[in-house]
C-alpha cells in the first residue's frame, strides 16, 4: 500500500488523521530538525523477530524510549527477539528502513505481524509514517488499534520495557 492508499484505507474506514509532508527522516533525532504539530504523540517503531524467525513484531513506542528487547522477551514469555532485516521488512510490512510503520501491516495480508503498542501511547494520539518517511499521520491510537485488528493482524497495548 502507497501513502495515497494509506490515506484512502483510513478514509475509508472512517478514522480521522491529520498529515504533515516533511523531508525524510530515518530517526528520531531528524524528528527534532522541523516543528510537528504534536510532539506528545512522537513514536518510534521497531520490527523485530524471534531466533527461530517465526513470529515478527511491530513494536511501537514514545519517540525517546530506549526498549529493552531482553526485559521485553522475558515480561511476554517470548523466544529471544532481535531486529530483522531490511529483507523481512520488506518481505512482511512492504517497508524499507527509515519508514517503519504500524501502517505498514496493511501490507501484512496474512497477518503475519504481531503489534505491540506501549501502553504509553494508549490515551491519545499516535504518529506513523503512511509506509513512507516523507510524511507523518496522527490518529488517535484506539483508532489505529481497531484499524490493524480489523485487517487481521493482533495488536496488543502492554507496558514495553525500557532500558
Amino acid at each position: 500500500m502507497n501513502q495515497e492508499q494509506v490515506y484512502q484505507y483510513l478514509d475509508d474506514h472512517g478514522i480521522n488523521y491529520e498529515v504533515i509532508n516533511h523531508p525524510a527522516v530515518f530517526d528520531m533525532a531528524a524528528v527534532a530538525d522541523f516543528p510537528m504539530p504534536h510532539p506528545e504523540a512522537n513514536a518510534k517503531n521497531l520490527f523485530v523477530r524471534d531466533d527461530k524467525h517465526r513470529h515478527y513484531y511491530l513494536i511501537t513506542v514514545k519517540g525517546q524510549k530506549q526498549v529493552d528487547l531482553k526485559a521485553l522477551r522475558d515480561q511476554e514469555k517470548l523466544r529471544r527477539l532481535s531486529f530483522a532485516s531490511p529483507a523481512d521488512l520488506q518481505e512482511y510490512l512492504g517497508l524499507t528502513p527509515g519508514a517503519v510503520t504500524p501502517l505498514g501491516a496493511l501490507n501484512d495480508p496474512a497477518a503475519r505481524v504481531e503489534v505491540l503498542i506501549d501502553q504509553e501511547l494508549a490515551d491519545g494520539l499516535v504518529a506513523a509514517h503512511p509506509n513512507v518517511n516523507t510524511a507523518t499521520v496522527w490518529l488517535r491510537t484506539s483508532d489505529l488499534v481497531k484499524l490493524l485488528e480489523d485487517h487481521g493482524n493482533a495488536v496488543r497495548l502492554i507496558k514495553i520495557p525500557e532500558r
